[in-house]
């Protein structure tokens, strides 16, 4: 197959459902890492090089927790070097940065600056393609990244004040970032990871998000509209309870909608139109247990699932693919996501939209 990419303006349209591009955008690469693969990492690596990524994800240059940056120590999220007691022994969901909240004003007062010039070393040159600025620890990830996990889990209870000002500067920070991301990069969209579920129901209640999390993820998805920009978000787990209100924020693109955490046919059904699904393929079960034709079968149901004439949807995997995939279940994904996106975007073109 002779496949090129796909356009920033086809894949704008695709993800604001003003209709299909001429395949269905496709962005394995982000969650391929062929040196995970260790002696097939050339394979996979070929592999990648045969097909294209429909964007450029484009990464910033994060804050470590405690060590700044050479050209500006204070670029990190605490304000103090590493606690001897951090809790290195558990594991890394448990680790405490922050083990008092008595130090908050004085996390918060040197906060690391959204102004870091060194914020996007990684801006590759226009290509035509689609541009994404890329953070992965969205609110709850940064919070259990900095409390250890069992602590935030709890904070929204014991300490709901602090909470909300850790919430605040966090989001300053991307604000900010979001505005240099269409300055420096001229990206089309901001893409944040927040994991929020588990396997069986979300962390915690829709009230609880409401009041936590909604008012700075809808500041945040404000922000880069009314900057032209669409905003993208990596949730894993079942987020059933608290997909609505993302839809009613306006969030733009929603993934993985994960595979036997929730019911794809269901979702589709219930907000296909009202947000994009960045469908991800189940990484736990098929693509490193099921046959080459497993594989095959489930991109064709993905797309058959979600794909709609006004677009709304692109394929990708559903979290990292991991090394015991085989290199031909892989192969299978790539080739059948090209081939029968090519297929399936054919067909819709030639459904009319209704009037």
């Amino acid at each position: 197959m002779d496949i090129v990419s796909l356009t920033r303006d086809e894949v704008r349209s695709v993800v604001a459902g003003r209709g299909c591009a001429p395949r269905i955008p496709v962005l394995l690469h982000q969650w391929t890492y062929p040196d995970a693969f260790g002696a097939r990492a050339a394979e996979v690596q070929a592999l990648c090089n045969r097909f294209p990524q429909d964007a450029q994800v484009i990464p910033y240059q994060a804050p470590d927790i405690h060590v700044g940056r050479p050209d500006d120590p204070e670029y990190r999220w605490v304000n103090y070097d590493k606690p001897a007691d951090a809790g290195d022994q558990h594991g890394i969901d448990e680790q405490s940065a922050i083990q008092d909240w008595s130090k908050l004003d004085g996390i918060i007062a040197h906060f690391p600056s959204p102004e870091y010039p060194g914020l996007f070393t990684c801006n590759p040159t226009p290509d035509g393609r689609y541009r994404i600025a890329h953070w992965w620890y969205g609110l709850f990830e940064r919070h259990w990244s900095l409390r250890g996990m069992t602590n935030a889990l709890t904070d929204f209870y014991t300490n709901p004040d602090e909470v909300h000002r850790l919430y605040r500067a966090y989001t300053d920070f991307f604000l900010r970032f979001t505005e240099r991301a269409k300055e420096e990069l001229q990206a089309d969209a901001i893409y944040w990871t927040d994991d929020l579920g588990t396997q069986s129901d979300v962390f915690f209640s829709p009230e609880l998000f409401d009041a936590f999390f909604r008012p700075y993820y809808a500041e945040l998805i404000e922000k880069a509209h009314g900057l032209g920009m669409q905003t993208w978000m990596h949730t894993c787990g079942n987020i059933t309870k608290i997909l609505p209100g993302f839809v009613e924020m306006g969030l733009d693109v929603i993934h993985p909608i994960q595979k036997y955490a929730m019911d794809e046919v269901a979702v589709a059904r219930e907000f296909g139109g009202k947000i994009a699904f960045w469908a991800g393929f189940d990484v736990q079960r098929i693509i490193p247990y099921g046959t080459p034709e497993d594989v095959r079968r489930e991109v064709r149901h993905l797309m058959d699932t979600y794909a709609r004439p006004d677009g709304r949807f692109l394929l990708t995997a559903g979290n990292g693919i991991t090394p015991d995939t085989p290199v031909e279940s892989l192969r299978a994904l790539y080739e059948e996501a090209y081939r029968y996106g090519m297929t399936k975007s054919r067909v819709l073109r030639t459904v009319r939209k209704p009037e």
